[in-house]
């Protein structure tokens, strides 16, 4: 049977949940005005979204683990559909956080599958560059979908881009149930599976590198719309264009990152990608104040987060291909653990006005979580240069 369809469909479907997660991001200045609380508070969004998704992800994993893909994988889109079509008519903070974290629940789900899936679907020898595809729609997200709804949000209020990602997700139900197989499973994941993994030193390591990465990043973009307007005087539109930037340089990187990655290898390809996410911070740091020099900063970092977050998956895959499953849903646990730190941090750090730290606290974070990547290099290629 052929499995052509599939990584586009997992590529639109990760569009859809990258959107639906970061959007708030792009719009915490509306959802502070309207709903008429403070920007720390909006930011609950994400802080209390990535503490469900960290929960959520494994224990849905478990949950649905012998369910068809086809009737899982798309019935999660249509949750997320029909929670943010019922977010565009609520008039309270609070019923606005309460369906998030349901829709979060689905988008929990999807993106350790949707690598799972693609994993299980690839040829051995196109596994990393398979998952590396698939995780191209995060990139999508960034460079189409958050700008999009920023940019919707500004002219038509916050609810207008909540019901057009609702719109948008019902697309991709519809063909996700066309495109997936139907009566395929991947591996099970049982409490076995869990055991196996924690008792696994180079995975436990690899779920650490993500975490890391992730509290450092999301200390920035969880604030990126106010701190664009605080340091780089810019306005909505300004905020559109450096996220369209952003997710436009994570589209090449990432395509770069499949093209590469079977040639020099995942940690080699991992540890450009790193480096690149740690450039870019530290560039945008050291122009903040003036947006045209924060702008460099954007498009450097954005080059290397969408594919270093995919490269992390495709080694935990090939790390353990029988433990894929679970590997990913755990990888997806630590990447919002990380997410909710760093949005925790930033948020205390935004309401004391210290602005700029943000951003530096944040680079040194990177750069730590490329100490700890280094510790990861195969043994085989350091003995090769011996």
């Amino acid at each position: 049977m052929s499995y052509r369809s599939v990584p586009t469909a997992l590529l639109i479907g990760n569009f859809v949940i990258g959107t639906s997660v970061v959007a708030p991001a792009g719009i915490l200045n509306e959802l502070s005005r309207d709903l008429h609380v403070s920007i720390r508070e909006a930011s609950y969004l994400i802080a209390f979204g990535s503490a469900v998704l960290c929960i959520g992800s494994p224990l849905m994993s478990w949950l649905t683990s012998n369910l068809d893909r086809r009737l899982a994988l798309a019935g999660a889109m249509l949750v997320i559909a029909l929670t943010h079509i019922a977010s565009a008519f609520v008039t309270t903070f609070t019923s606005l956080l309460a369906i998030r974290m349901v829709m979060l629940l689905a988008a929990a789900f999807f993106t350790p599958q949707a690598a799972s899936l693609a994993g299980v679907i690839a040829a051995p020898d196109k596994r990393a560059s398979t998952v590396a595809y698939v995780f191209i729609g995060w990139s999508f997200a960034l460079a189409l979908g958050v700008p999009l709804i920023t940019a919707i949000a500004s002219r038509y209020g916050w609810p207008a881009s909540y019901f057009a990602i609702g719109a948008i997700a019902l697309v991709c139900f519809v063909f996700l149930c066309l495109a997936l197989p139907a009566r395929f499973t991947t591996p099970p994941v049982d409490l076995r599976t869990w055991a196996d993994l924690f008792r696994s030193p180079p995975i436990l390591t690899l779920l650490a590198i993500s975490a890391i990465f992730a509290c450092a990043q999301f200390m920035v973009l969880t604030f990126i719309a106010p701190l664009l307007v605080l340091l780089g005087k810019t306005n909505a539109d300004g905020i559109s264009l450096t996220i369209a930037l952003y997710g436009l340089a994570g589209i090449i990187g990432s395509i770069v990152a499949a093209r590469i990655v079977g040639p020099i290898g995942p940690f080699a390809t991992s540890l450009i990608f790193a480096g690149s996410v740690a450039i870019g911070m530290a560039v945008w740091t050291a122009g903040s104040g003036a947006f045209l020099a924060m702008l460099p900063g954007v498009l450097i970092w954005g080059f290397g987060f969408s594919a270093i977050n995919s490269l992390q998956q495709a080694r935990l895959v090939l790390a353990a291909p029988e433990l894929s499953a679970g590997a990913v849903a755990l990888n997806t646990s630590v990447l919002y653990i990380g997410q909710a730190v760093g949005s925790a941090i930033g948020g205390v750090l935004f309401e004391r006005g210290q602005y700029l730290p943000i951003g530096y606290l944040a680079t040194a974070i990177m750069i730590g979580g490329l100490g700890v990547l280094l510790t990861t290099r195969p043994r085989k290629e350091a003995r090769a240069e011996t």
